[in-house]
């Protein structure tokens, strides 16, 4: 376990929310990609980070190779990236790149080298594992932040994941949105999570009207 920090409070301590239309987004990726395999897809996570609440608001895929049986042997087209997030600006400058995703299941040996990457583009990269083939009720996804982890010597650190909390949370228009996709999506896997973040969404959406009276 890392010892307690500032740094390391200040991320735990963040609220992350994912937009529903991100994992469908990352679910459609490796159905795409790497569906009937044990490979994982890799993505770029858009959105808004003040430093206290995490907004993942939009995604893209991105080209990943690595070597099953050699986790140090990975390649992320860094290129594609810029390119990509030059385009997503042009679109929506709110959006900036906040992070990158992966399909999991699990942290893996790399993540920490391939976070380092994504530094290039944002100081403390948010990394949201989503399960794409969910077998429990519950929230798809998993957040983490890359910290110094303190050594018992206190001589030398080593970098950590640290896990988060996150929700799903969507605005009225992206509720839109998700329903036209669930009606023309027919994937198994898709469809199981689809209707697990519409069941979340409806409950949220009771929850409020509730409140509001």
């Amino acid at each position: 376990m890392p010892s307690t920090t500032a740094e390391t409070l200040s991320l735990v301590n963040r609220n992350v929310s994912v937009a529903p239309l991100v994992l469908l987004s990352a679910t459609d990726h490796y159905a795409r990609s790497a569906k009937g395999t044990r490979k994982r897809v890799v993505g770029v996570l858009l959105g808004q980070n003040d430093g206290k609440n995490v907004r993942v608001s939009n995604s893209f895929a991105v080209p990943f190779e690595e070597d099953e049986k050699d986790p140090s042997v990975w390649f992320l087209d860094h290129n594609y990236i810029e390119s990509m997030n030059d385009m997503f600006k042009k679109v929506n400058a709110r959006e900036k790149l906040i992070g990158w995703y992966h399909t999991g299941p699990k942290l893996r040996a790399s993540d920490l080298e391939i976070n380092e990457l994504f530094k290039r583009y944002t100081p403390n990269p948010l990394l949201v594992i989503i399960d794409v083939q969910p077998k429990d009720v519950g929230v798809p996804t998993d957040a983490y932040f890359a910290v110094d982890e303190i050594k018992d010597d206190g001589t030398t650190t080593a970098k950590t994941f640290v896990h988060t909390p996150s929700t799903i949370e969507a605005e009225e228009a992206e509720e839109i949105g998700v329903e036209h996709l669930l009606r023309d999506i027919r994937d198994v896997a898709v469809g199981t999570l689809s209707t697990r973040v519409t069941s979340q969404l409806q409950s949220l959406q009771g929850l409020h009207h509730r409140l509001q009276d």
